[in-house]
């Protein structure tokens, strides 16, 4: 195939954003940090083909390049017909090239190298003059920069943690109870998988009906258990971690849920890092939360959170995690309605109350990772009831500047109470809603949470 022919084809498989949108359709079948990194690049691609043929081609107006300049070898088929300024192609490929490298510096090794081509393509067919497709290139590249306002990029690294500890080695799993909960997140057997790991261990396979405190004592009780493990969702994790911590038994965390907030904080983002850190004796110490004595390791929430949440758990496919979230919050918002609290003797009403095991960043209505998980703090964050505040709120949100509206507050403390004024509010830990009270107790607990870690993972 000679230079001008493969151009042309190029330049061709990227009409209506084919070739990006097969790009992302195999990316989706990889690992979670790629299939952010399409979902990235196709919402940056959407942004960007809007603003470019619904905005700013009708307002410019800017004829093609006369077609007979251009080699007939070179030029296409089919001749578009629409303004050519700016270029639709350069600006698509550069949308989805640099949300692509935001979440994985490493592909846009490949992505752009192949994204430049596409847009030199449209010059060397003759379609756009070379300002359109630089035009085009600048605007793709800053809408997916400007994303990072309303979707941050997680950091490649987990969260920093002050102090190794020993914890016993356990190879194939000798001394290792596992709990594992077999409906977990979107994976067929994972008692299977677990079991294959670490073939020594003892699995546990959870019964919903039954209480786990009660299945992991009967196991514990009759084996030689040097730690335990949990297999499943974070709210699964949560549980078996105040197991864990009540015994003095170290934790050993197994990604098999869907969302895996706690695992991916703590560094073990595949069930290979779970199996390194518990047969190398590897170890952290971490801090754990509670609220009126139910343990969670990530978050908790009253009001129109745990709703929230549920809302962009069922968007999150068609839109991405925190367009999902963005349109989530807007919908509570506009139905949701206020509690009446006392926030440490207070009075203080709220939209959306926010408590997280450490401090939360972004700082913001979307909170989304900790820099630590040994900080030793709540983080408390939550949108304030006041004049037109659903309308500062959403419009917050939209414009992503939630951290500086004056309807949003953010402290951090080791304790908070929380009184409800009248009635009760219902209270989600790590996902999972724990029930309803008229008062709860948020706090730190006393002495750490020894959880496998590979210590590699700190430098990569």
């Amino acid at each position: 195939m000679d230079i001008d022919s493969g151009l042309r084809r190029l330049s061709q498989s990227a009409n209506k954003g084919r070739l990006w949108l097969g790009i992302a359709a195999a990316g989706a079948f990889m690992s979670k940090p790629t299939r952010r990194a399409v979902f990235r690049g196709l919402g940056a691609l959407a942004v960007s083909s809007a603003a470019v043929n619904v905005a700013l081609k009708p307002l410019f107006q800017r004829e093609r390049p006369v077609l007979e300049r251009t080699a007939v070898v070179r030029q296409l088929t089919h001749q578009p017909w629409t303004a050519s300024f700016p270029s639709g192609h350069a600006a698509s490929a550069a949308a989805f090239a640099t949300g692509v490298a935001l979440e994985r510096p490493r592909l846009a090794i490949v992505i752009g190298p192949l994204a430049a081509a596409v847009a030199y393509s449209r010059v060397h067919v003759g379609v756009h003059h070379p300002s359109d497709v630089l035009a085009g290139a600048a605007l793709g590249a800053g809408i997916a920069v400007a994303s990072q306002r309303w979707w941050p990029v997680r950091p490649q690294a987990p969260a920093r943690i002050r102090h190794r500890v020993d914890a016993p080695a356990l190879p194939e799993g000798h001394g290792l109870v596992i709990a594992v909960n077999p409906a977990s997140g979107m994976n067929s057997d994972p008692v299977g998988q677990v079991r294959r790991l670490l073939p020594a261990a003892t699995i546990v396979e959870l019964d919903p009906d039954s209480d786990l405190t009660e299945q992991l004592s009967s196991t514990v009780a009759r084996t030689d258990t040097r730690a335990v493990g949990a297999a499943g969702g974070d709210g699964t994790v949560a549980s078996v971690a105040a197991f864990a911590r009540d015994r003095g038994l170290p934790l050993a965390v197994f990604p098999t849920g869907t969302l895996n907030h706690f695992a991916r904080d703590v560094g073990i983002d595949t069930l290979d890092d779970a199996r390194r850190a518990v047969e190398s004796g590897e170890a952290v110490a971490v801090d754990v939360a509670r609220a009126n004595g139910v343990t969670f390791l990530n978050t908790a929430s009253i009001g129109g959170y745990p709703e929230m949440v549920q809302r962009r758990q069922q968007l999150e496919g068609r839109f991405g995690k925190w367009l999902a979230m963005a349109i989530a919050t807007g919908q509570v918002l506009r139905s949701h309605r206020p509690v009446r609290l006392h926030l440490n003797g207070v009075p203080t009403e709220v939209w959306m109350l926010f408590v997280g095991n450490g401090r939360y960043l972004p700082r913001g209505t979307f909170p989304a990772w900790r820099p630590r998980l040994d900080d030793g703090e709540l983080d408390v964050q939550y949108l304030k009831v006041g004049p037109f505040s659903r309308t500062r709120a959403t419009a917050a949100i939209l414009a992503g500047t939630a951290p500086h509206s004056r309807v949003h507050r953010a402290t951090t403390a080791t304790s908070l109470t929380v009184i409800a004024e009248s009635g009760s509010f219902e209270i989600a830990c790590d996902g999972e809603t724990v029930g309803s009270y008229d008062r709860c107790e948020f706090r730190k607990l006393v002495g750490p949470l020894i959880v496998y870690r590979p210590y590699d993972v700190e430098s990569t």
